[in-house]
């Protein structure tokens, strides 16, 4: 509420009080006779003319300006009466002494305008400290945010606060009309009026309503929300308190809280409009990337279907079995390899749109390795899988449909890169609440700098084979929808060791005793 520290100049003057500041101006004239009577005996008249100048600065300095004046006029009524012969009336033996009642009255009158600006001004700048320090709380506060509801309540707290004044923000819709809330702590739904006035400061770029001279009236004050690409609403201020026509000062004041919110408004719809370019310029390149790795991963295998194909239709009759077998196992490979990379394409895609959820099951890390090594038995041929797993390993809640998915990938991958024969070690360990799950392999290695690349869309390593360089990607996105985190590391004499972990917190929840031995008949 508004005190001392309010942003209104009129809430900060003696005005409030003038009772209290003519009994200041009073007191102080009796107390300057008393302090000069006491001090006659060592004092002149002229030096005790001077007690009642003290009087007139200290009365300047905490009361207005009917105060002051009359503590001029009765410091020189008082010295008139109590110490110019004849003393005790208002008599004037020595002409002179009108001359001093002249400069008297002069020098104590500049005394208090003078007393009397320093401590406007001093009010003032107390005034616009506190305007400052306003503006500055609301300016720190909105930098840090970007989502527009949050923007207006933030304004709408600060604004209030410091205006003693309800709230409310009216901003534009996309076809630049003004979209009212529906209703307002006061006003239940702005009606005619105040959507006039509210229009009329937004074409206008000029405050309107209640206070403002200009303007159609309303009972709320509306203030335009202006930026660099035009105005972006209205900022509506119903008053809590009975005001009149509004300072200038302080519509300015407001004007530049209504400046900075519309700043912040407009920074967080820029922010937006650059998401939407991003995520356009990146679908773009998603979609021209995907068809150019498309395009020419999928021509190998398709050749080599094709090949087969046609092949075994020339003439069936001159195909000996042993190469007829060849020709069907090629067509049964390639057809394998082209529906990998549709399916990793098609994973990834639903992947990123958010179109999948993580069903977190307690699962046996040891069943869902089984499950996998037996799905890829074919392209296991000629190769050892070191499978080590810890006796005392616990369940792990995770998807176990995805997480054979990420396997098949990272043991698919060390196939691809690595020598024919070459083994691949799987390993897993258990610190604190997390399971650490390792697939490490004898190859080439990771070129240096390429650790946190290698799991990008489309990239594949300077040795691969075919595919689209997509398997680490999904490999990636499913671990951190699992709360995990995925990376490669070179392992010291050669190969690669992709290492994920997955939270293992809490505890699979253990069946009652009718679950174990059935429910009574």
């Amino acid at each position: 509420m508004a005190g001392e520290n309010s942003i209104f100049p009129e809430r900060n003057t003696m005005k409030n009080r003038p009772f209290a500041d003519w009994v200041w101006s009073l007191s102080t004239v009796a107390v300057c006779s008393v302090a000069a009577q006491l001090l006659s005996p060592y004092f002149s008249t002229i030096d005790q003319a001077m007690l009642y100048f003290i009087g007139v600065v200290i009365t300047a300095s905490r009361t207005g300006t009917g105060p002051t004046i009359a503590t001029v006029v009765l410091s020189i009524a008082a010295f008139d009466f109590f110490f110019v012969p004849p003393r005790f009336t208002f008599a004037v033996s020595d002409s002179r002494y009108v001359v001093t009642f002249a400069v008297m009255f002069m020098v104590s009158y500049v005394i208090s305008r003078l007393t009397l600006r320093i401590r406007r001004q001093a009010d003032e700048s107390l005034v616009r400290e506190h305007q400052t320090a306003a503006l500055y709380r609301m300016s720190r506060e909105l930098l840090s945010e970007r989502d527009t509801a949050r923007l207006q309540e933030i304004a709408s707290m600060h604004i209030g606060t410091t205006f003693d004044a309800e709230v409310r923000f009216t901003l534009l819709d996309r076809q630049g009309q003004l979209v009212f809330p529906a209703g307002g702590e006061r006003i239940d739904g702005p009606d005619e009026k105040e959507r006039a006035a509210a229009q009329w400061a937004l074409d206008l770029h000029q405050p309107a309503g209640a206070h403002i001279l200009n303007g159609p009236d309303a009972e709320a004050t509306y203030v335009p929300l202006l930026t660099s690409r035009g105005p972006v609403g209205v900022l509506g201020v119903t008053w809590r308190i009975a005001k009149d026509d509004l300072e200038p000062a302080v519509t300015r004041f407001l004007e530049a809280f209504a400046d900075q919110a519309a700043i912040a408004v407009e920074r967080a719809e820029l922010v937006d409009e650059a998401h939407h370019a991003l995520r356009k310029v990146e679908a773009e390149r998603f979609r021209n990337t995907l068809l150019s790795s498309i395009s020419h991963d999928l021509r190998t295998p398709l050749t080599s279907v094709s090949g087969a194909a046609s092949t075994l239709l020339a003439d069936d009759s001159a195909i000996d079995p042993h190469s007829r077998r060849e020709l069907l196992q090629t067509i049964s490979e390639e057809a394998g390899r082209l529906t990998g990379m549709i399916r990793n394409v098609l994973d990834l895609t639903r992947l990123e749109s958010g179109a999948f959820s993580v069903k977190k099951e307690w699962q046996s890390l040891e069943e869902i390795v089984g499950v996998v090594l037996r799905r890829l038995g074919g392209q296991l041929i000629g190769r050892k899988v070191d499978v080590r797993l810890p006796v005392d390993l616990p369940l792990i809640p995770c998807d176990g449909l995805l997480l054979e998915q990420v396997l098949s990938n990272l043991i698919e991958n060390a196939v691809k890169y690595t020598p024919e024969g070459a083994p691949v070690d799987l390993t897993a360990s258990e610190t604190g609440s997390v399971v650490t799950i390792e697939v490490a392999d004898h190859g080439p290695g990771i070129p240096p700098g390429d650790e946190d690349r290698i799991f990008e869309k489309f990239v594949r390593g300077r040795t691969a084979g075919g595919g689209v360089g997509l398997g680490l990607a999904i490999c990636r996105s499913i671990i951190i929808a699992h709360g995990g985190c995925i990376w490669v590391e070179n392992r010291e004499g050669g190969g690669a060791a992709f290492r994920f972990t997955l939270p293992a917190e809490g505890s699979p929840s253990l069946p009652g005793p009718e679950e174990e031995t059935g429910a009574p008949s």
